[in-house]
């Protein structure tokens, strides 16, 4: 019966891992509750109602702790990157023994040696990289520096029948770059920080397991 209970409590365990969020590398937290404002008490009068009441000339940009912003995440990378390296080293030798009286191994006198070394080394390594990015987030102001720029941070979670995707941003905006309907492009965000992942059982399968990972840090080849 304990044999069981082992069995199950490791299989909960198990299935427990499964559903764990990755790990990121968004700033921290990825949301924030608002500050308190202290307000000017108002009262209801006969079409005012304080509960619904939005003033018409405020701006809706984000600026405030806990505010929300609209990122357009459009980001598209190229790199490409060739390299040719060649070397070639030679190296010979001749080396003759003198005949000289009264030396020992008289046989081996006037034999001549020659010996020679040649290295050819030729390498040569290309890579290219593309990567594009396209879609919208909206996250939350989670600290205003001093200069008042505002740090961002927020997490878009989708749940699949075949697992759980994550869709992570952060970084530092600038108010100039809002536009009127408080959205920035990410290509104007600073220190930005962009995630894409997912868990479930398909992108477990496509991870080299524990020990595999353990072999291979000793493997010379």
């Amino acid at each position: 019966m304990k044999n069981v209970l082992a069995s199950v409590s490791l299989l909960a365990a198990l299935a427990g891992c499964v559903t764990t969020a990755p790990t990121t590398a968004i700033h921290q937290p990825m949301s924030q509750r608002p500050e308190a404002r202290s307000l000017a008490p108002t009262t209801n009068g006969a079409i005012f109602n304080v509960a619904s009441a939005r003033p018409l000339f405020e701006d809706r940009r984000a600026r405030f702790v806990g505010d929300t912003i609209t990122i357009s995440i459009a980001e598209k990378v190229q790199a490409s990157k060739k390299s040719e390296n060649k070397s070639t080293r030679s190296h010979a030798v001749d080396v003759t023994v003198p005949t000289i009286a009264g030396l020992p191994f008289k046989g081996a006198q006037g034999t001549a040696l020659s010996a020679s070394d040649t290295n050819n080394f030729s390498g040569k390594g290309e890579n290219t990289s593309s990567n594009d990015f396209t879609g919208t987030i909206t996250v939350t102001v989670i600290e205003i520096y001093p200069n008042g720029n505002l740090l961002v941070s927020g997490e878009k979670q989708i749940g699949l029948k075949e697992g759980e995707e994550f869709v992570r941003f952060s970084g530092v905006v600038n108010p100039n770059t809002i536009s009127s309907a408080n959205t920035v492009v990410s290509t104007q965000v600073a220190d930005a920080r962009i995630e894409y992942k997912a868990n479930g059982f398909l992108d477990s399968a496509q991870v080299m397991g524990w020990l595999g990972r353990f072999f291979l840090t000793f493997l010379p080849f």
